[in-house]
């Protein structure tokens, strides 16, 4: 049964109480009889085994194509960036050591 935090809006009184995900969420405080409101907390999530992230069992490329079409452009653009530096590099003489 999962347990549930609860804060009074009137008074402050805050507790935890263990309901079924069938019972009704509790409404009024039981120090003051003010109303109260159900506080959400984080959940922890533990993901075990491979795949659950970028690195795992994944090649090169993807086979899914993009759905909006701008991951070619973006290949595209990257080696066109990447050719003008390598061929100014390839243009620039070796130094001679003497």
């Amino acid at each position: 049964m999962p347990t549930y935090a609860y804060a009074c809006k009137d008074c402050g009184h805050a507790f935890d109480i263990q309901q079924s995900f069938s019972d009704d969420s509790l409404t009024v405080c039981p120090e003051c009889r003010g109303a109260l409101r159900k506080k959400f907390n984080s959940v922890g999530v533990v993901f075990k085994g491979s795949g659950f992230y970028r690195t795992d069992s994944r090649s090169g490329s993807s086979t899914v194509p993009a759905a909006n079409g701008s991951a070619p452009a973006a290949k595209e653009a990257a080696p066109a960036a990447a050719t003008p530096a390598a061929s100014s590099a390839a243009k620039a003489p070796a130094s001679v050591g003497s």
